[in-house]
């Protein structure tokens, strides 16, 4: 497992936790979004994750340290939040279906 795996995982893990805290309708409305992601992809209208990493190496320095995978006004997203080691936060939206980037929104620390 490389080290982006490790932090997908933990982010999902602490994601998880996060979660079992929360109400029900939030975690039923979690596994609705799980399931609408898995039919996109398993439909071939969405990139797969690694796809989107990939991209995301190729054009921006950092660690990937959260990913969401949306629909937003019927377009389904990958939300990105890059750390960058300058301590800079990118924070990457991205058309699902090409790959696009959308906008990237930074922000310094300060």
């Amino acid at each position: 497992m490389n080290t982006r795996t490790l932090t997908l995982a933990l982010s999902s893990a602490c994601l998880g936790l996060a979660l079992w805290g929360s109400a029900l309708p939030t975690a039923h409305a979690d596994f609705d979004d799980h399931e609408m992601a898995r039919q996109a992809l398993q439909q071939g209208k969405v990139l797969p994750l690694r796809t989107v990493l990939d991209k995301v190496e190729k054009e921006y320095s950092g660690q990937v340290v959260e990913l969401e995978f949306e629909s937003e006004r019927g377009q389904f997203v990958y939300d990105i939040r890059l750390l960058q080691t300058d301590g800079t936060m990118l924070k990457i939206k991205m058309d699902a279906v090409d790959g696009k980037v959308i906008y990237v929104q930074q922000r310094r620390k300060h």
